[in-house]
């Protein structure tokens, strides 16, 4: 015997709000707490919308409308405080139920409809957080094709491939979906670097308006800066970070400190750095700090103002800052071979959204033990659980 609810609606104050209530259990339980209006008694058929009152004894908590959306799956719409809502779902657990988030109520119940069709689950789990349509695609492709038909390709043929191919084809999966899921759920790029570089005039063009402060004093932007730009099958959010490099007066030494720290803190969760340097500045200028914090990272360096005498000697750059663009970011030159080149350092510009590749943390997780797999029946019981395991929304 089961039964499981969900609040659906977002907590707020809104008109109405919907829990959600399904399992095998679901209709003896509403019978017990929904006192239907006049003397007609509700049959709960699937496509009736009964009205009447949620009660608990002789106490009415709210008056509503249940919608039978299936024998085992019931929509109580009610008032949208969210007391209310607070009310229904704690009686609905004092008669047994278990409180699911909206998403591992959407997962359990596309789990029923789709048994055994795991990816299938994710890929409808995870539309609404897609933020391109190539990204929207790539996820699409990989429930018929993709994914799950290379998972049924390793287990219909699990006697004819050698375990090494099919290790090999899980890690070429695991190298292709970091690019496909910058493509599925957007990029985050750091503008880092000295101070009066042009980081602010460069987000503000990327973004097609002005969301920083640009002016020639040096170190005007002291927090970081958010905006979003669409570069080619890739949603890029852009942020825009204080300067790293500056001498500290003893007056502004914690508000330049604080931001600082918050530039540290963007810069290692960054999937690209986009280090923007003065280009007509000696190289000198270069600082250490931002060196050590992008190591490991994808780096374009940016020499921004190169309508001025060149003076920054690139053949000074470290190894991870070779890969160059030059610019001119207050009149937009340059601009569309840096878009080109986000995408080619992303590994975007030519993504294939049909190639299989995971998109889920779960699908992640299986596919490396995948390549270490000690033997074709481990491989097919990691396998089985890529196709049909239970998804982590669950959990």
């Amino acid at each position: 015997m089961s039964i499981f609810a969900a609040a659906m609606t977002g907590l707020g104050t809104g008109a109405i709000s919907t829990v959600q209530v399904f399992g095998d259990s679901a209709q003896a339980v509403i019978r017990q707490v929904f006192k239907p209006k006049g003397a007609k008694h509700p049959t709960f058929t699937t496509g009736e919308v009964l009205v009447g009152a949620i009660c608990e004894a002789d106490r009415i908590i709210d008056q509503v409308t249940i919608g039978c959306e299936g024998p085992s799956t019931f929509a109580i719409n009610c008032h949208g405080n969210p007391l209310i809502v607070e009310m229904i779902t704690q009686l609905l657990l004092r008669r047994g139920a278990v409180l699911l988030t909206p998403e591992q109520f959407l997962a359990k119940t596309l789990m029923i409809q789709e048994p055994g069709n795991t990816i299938k689950v994710e890929a409808q789990l995870v539309q609404p957080k897609v933020k391109t349509l190539q990204g929207a695609k790539t996820v699409a492709d990989q429930i018929n094709a993709g994914l799950a038909q290379k998972a049924r390709d390793w287990l219909g043929h699990m006697d004819e491939i050698a375990l090494d191919t099919i290790k090999a084809e899980a890690t070429r999966i695991l190298q292709e979906s970091q690019a496909a899921k910058l493509v599925i759920y957007g990029c985050t790029a750091v503008l880092a670097g000295p101070p009066n570089s042009g980081k602010s005039t460069l987000l503000n063009y990327l973004a097609g308006r002005q969301k920083s402060i640009v002016t020639d004093i040096e170190g005007t932007t002291r927090d970081w800066v958010e905006a979003t730009c669409q570069v080619g099958p890739l949603f890029v959010t852009l942020i825009d970070t204080a300067g790293l490099v500056r001498e500290l007066s003893w007056a502004e030494h914690t508000v330049e400190e604080a931001a600082q720290g918050k530039t540290i803190e963007i810069l290692n969760r960054a999937d690209l750095v986009l280090l923007v340097l003065d280009g007509s500045q000696p190289a000198e200028k270069f600082d250490d700090q931002i060196r050590e914090r992008s190591a490991g990272k994808k780096v374009i360096t940016v020499l921004n103002k190169s309508d001025l005498p060149a003076k920054f000697d690139i053949n000074k750059l470290p190894g991870i800052f070779s890969n160059t663009v030059r610019i001119i970011a207050k009149e937009g030159t340059g601009i569309e071979e840096l878009k080109e080149t986000i995408q080619r350092t992303i590994r975007a510009a030519a993504f294939d959204v049909r190639q299989p590749v995971c998109f889920t943390a779960r699908q992640e997780n299986l596919l490396k033990q995948l390549t270490t797999a000690q033997s074709a029946e481990h491989a097919a019981s990691i396998i089985t659980e890529l196709s049909s395991g239970p998804t982590t929304a669950l959990a």
